[in-house]
């Protein structure tokens, strides 16, 4: 993510939430400032009692939220404007994320890991003052390194002091960002963002995100870096060769490359192709995101088990705007599981782990709907994991409708649509207050004969949904109604078959 121009919150939920006049924050290291000028520490007045009052004030108005995901990461206080994942590794045994938000020190990384998926330890926040989005990989001497965006100096690096990833050194050579004349041309002086580096043999490599991607070399961090020319080899079918690409993250998937980006306009968004030449030639394009950028800013990791993972920043409330009463904005996607399929194309499921947090189990079989009509379920709840196959039969529409009013007045409708060959969640209707007016849609079809296979997870104000694993969409959703927990299946143009519905409640994973 990147520009320079978003707002940085003003103040932190601690303050918004309790008001304590006591509380003096020393503002360091703002973004813009020579990197010259080391970030001192934040300090405070507050009394251990007092701190503690503050963080029990927090906790209980943050648990009292009837819109704070429990089992999606959440920022643990203050806001995320932007919310982007960064640094993503796993390193040691454990699953390391990092992720933008802002304070008076400007923008910042926040650190978390966890040996689960679900369950996060925080760290302390070291890499201050203007971090944009970057990504994590191991050095040449085995050495976890950032490669990131430096606001207002330029793409730079950055090196792990210890085995925990709790402190970092950026480097004094940053920026790495090359200034020959080639990438002046190409780049207007290489006015690029949101790096993502590499090892490839005795070279560093970096990709320079932009409108038109660049990509550099180097023998080692600190340069000197060279400019190789366009990042992209070929346009592709429908995405202009100058299409914004930001937040790059770049790997191997099976037997091609993809190329993970977002574009300010369209959200998260993704390429399938060949790394070849020092150029990526790219193949096949998909967005990931459709009526908006709502699904944004992706970032990945390979873990022990060869598995690639990525999460993405699930974009808040359209109208979002700080309250002092008890707003906070950032909210993590479910990760999911990236793999190509025999045929080449991208499969996306939830990881296993998540499993662990379901309880109260349930579990029915042989459902009936009929054409133009809905069937109520003795289900309830807005922590929820939903798991349904489906013949779709003669239906031209067929899913289901969560977090429900009794009347009808609140509810959110997931389904296939057999005449657009969508994947479809409707929130049209989703809050009688919050301006929810849209229907997310992503391409999916149904072959004849295959049954439909959702996997549907709620958690209070996000929804997302996978489809026979090929396809996923998400949507945030803000129900007014405190009875607005029901789930109902309904039929359009014909009717459907459910030969199997699961459903299990969802611990919370998050401290509050």
């Amino acid at each position: 993510m990147h520009d320079d121009r978003l707002p940085r919150a003003d103040r932190t939920l601690l303050l918004a939430t309790i008001g304590f006049a006591l509380l003096a924050v020393t503002a360091v290291g703002l973004p813009g400032k020579a990197a010259a000028e080391k970030p001192k520490p934040v300090t405070t007045t507050l009394t251990p009692q007092q701190a503690a009052k503050a963080a029990r004030t927090l906790r209980e108005n943050l648990l009292n939220d009837p819109h704070r995901p429990g089992y999606h990461f959440v920022i643990p206080e203050g806001t995320g404007m932007p919310f982007d994942p960064n640094g993503a590794i796993f390193w040691k045994g454990r699953y390391h994320l990092f992720y933008i938000f802002q304070d008076d020190r400007g923008h910042n990384w926040g650190h978390v890991s966890s040996i689960d998926l679900c369950h996060w330890r925080h760290h302390p926040t070291k890499l201050l003052s203007g971090m944009f989005s970057g990504n994590c990989f191991v050095n040449k001497e085995g050495v976890p390194t950032m490669c990131y965006h430096q606001v207002g100096q330029g793409n730079a690096m950055a090196v792990a002091l210890d085995e925990n990833l709790d402190g970092w050194k950026k480097l004094e050579s940053n920026p790495i960002t090359p200034s020959t004349q080639e990438g002046e041309e190409h780049h207007g002086k290489y006015n690029s963002w949101d790096p993502y580096g590499w090892v490839e043999g005795e070279n560093y490599y970096a990709i320079f995100g932009g409108k038109r991607p660049g990509i550099a070399r180097a023998p080692s961090l600190a340069g000197p870096w060279e400019y190789r020319g366009d990042f992209l080899a070929n346009p592709i079918d429908g995405v202009k060769i100058n299409e914004d690409v930001s937040c790059a993250d770049f790997f191997k998937l099976g037997d091609r490359h993809m190329l993970l980006c977002i574009s300010h306009d369209l959200g998260a968004r993704y390429y399938l192709g060949d790394w070849k030449d020092e150029q990526f030639h790219p193949t096949h394009h998909e967005q990931m995101s459709w009526v908006d950028n709502s699904f944004f800013a992706p970032e990945s990791l390979l873990d022990d088990r060869g598995r690639r993972i990525m999460w993405a920043w699930a974009k808040d409330r359209p109208d979002f705007k700080l309250r002092a009463d008890r707003d906070w904005s950032g909210t993590m996607s479910l990760p999911r599981v990236l793999s190509l399929a025999l045929d080449g194309t991208l499969r996306m499921q939830v990881p296993e782990e998540l499993e662990q947090l379901r309880y109260n189990a349930q579990k029915l079989e042989n459902l009936t709907v009929a054409a133009d009509s809905e069937l109520k379920i003795d289900l309830r709840g807005d922590s929820l994991e939903l798991r349904l196959t489906i013949d779709p039969g003669d239906a031209r529409q067929c899913g289901v409708k969560v977090r429900t009013s009794p009347g009808g007045e609140e509810e959110t409708l997931i389904f296939y649509d057999a005449d657009e060959k969508k994947l479809k969640i409707d929130t049209r209707k989703s809050s009688l207050t919050d301006k929810v007016k849209t229907v997310e849609a992503g391409p999916f079809e149904l072959p004849g004969g295959e049954l439909l296979r959702l996997r549907i997870f709620v958690d209070k104000s996000i929804v997302e949904v996978f489809a026979n694993d090929r396809q996923a969409v998400m949507r945030r959703i803000y129900p007014s109604r405190e009875d607005s927990l029901g789930i109902e299946l309904f039929a359009r143009g014909g009717s459907f078959r459910v030969p199997l519905l699961e459903a299990w409640e969802i611990m919370p994973s998050n401290p509050h």
